[in-house]
C-alpha cells in the first residue's frame, strides 16, 4: 500500500533525458474535444470491463471507472479513462499480449512514474492505466473521482476549468498533455482539499 506521502506528493515525473514515454508512432493527441456528459458512458466502461476481465482473469486485481467519464455531470473528452491493477505492471508479458488480443494497443510505457502503463481502444474509446498495487496514482484517482461526486463546487469549477482549457490549448494548437497542464492548478487544489478531508494534509 503507498503511504499518505506517497498519496498527497504532486509529482510531474518527467521522463529521464534521452527517454520518452510514447511507445511507436504514438504521440498526444491535438483537437481536444470536451463534450457534454453522456448518460451511456457507464455502460461503456462496462463493456471494456467485461473484455478486460475475459481477458485476464484473476490477474485483473481492480478494474474501476476512473476519470472524468465516472463523474456524472461532469463534462469530458469522449473517451473512458479505466484504471487496472495487477501483480505487476512492470512485467507486460503477464497481461499485455492478452489484452491486445482484445483490441488494447500499448501507446505510453513509464517505468520511471510508478511503473505506469497505457493502452488505448479503439471502440468503444479508452485509455487503459495500468499499475501494481503498491501505486500512489490509483488511490489519487479514486479520492478524486469520489470527492468531485460529492462536492458540487468542486465539481462546477473543474468542469469550468475543464472547458477554458480545451478552448485555450485548442486555440494555441496544443495536444492533450498541454492541455493537462491547463488544468493542474485547480487539480492540485482539489486534490489538497480531498486530501485534507481523509486525514492525510494538516489542515490549513
Amino acid at each position: 500500500m503507498p503511504t499518505p506521502e506517497q498519496i498527497t506528493r504532486h509529482d510531474d515525473s518527467p521522463p529521464p533525458d534521452g527517454l520518452s514515454p510514447w511507445v511507436g508512432e504514438y504521440r498526444p493527441r491535438t483537437d481536444i474535444r470536451v463534450v457534454d456528459p453522456d448518460p451511456a458512458w457507464p455502460e461503456r466502461f462496462a463493456t471494456l470491463a467485461a473484455r478486460i476481465r475475459t481477458a485476464l482473469g484473476d490477474r485483473a486485481l481492480v478494474v474501476e471507472h476512473i476519470g472524468s467519464t465516472s463523474v456524472a455531470g461532469l463534462p469530458a473528452k469522449p473517451i473512458i479513462d479505466v484504471g487496472l491493477i495487477v501483480a505487476d505492471s512492470a512485467d507486460e508479458e503477464a497481461y499485455l499480449p492478452d489484452l491486445e488480443r482484445e483490441g488494447f494497443t500499448l501507446v505510453v510505457r513509464e517505468p520511471w512514474w510508478q511503473e505506469h502503463r497505457c493502452l488505448a481502444h479503439d471502440d468503444p474509446k479508452c485509455n487503459l492505466h495500468v499499475f501494481g498495487p503498491d501505486a500512489a496514482e490509483p488511490v489519487r484517482q479514486r479520492m478524486f473521482r469520489d470527492w468531485l461526486l460529492t462536492h458540487p463546487d468542486d465539481l462546477a469549477l473543474y468542469r469550468d476549468t475543464k472547458r477554458e482549457a480545451a478552448a485555450a490549448a485548442n486555440a494555441a494548437g496544443e495536444h492533450v498533455m498541454q492541455y493537462n497542464a491547463r488544468k493542474q492548478q485547480v487539480i492540485r487544489e482539489i486534490y489538497d482539499r480531498a486530501f485534507r478531508a481523509a486525514g492525510l494534509l494538516p489542515a490549513e
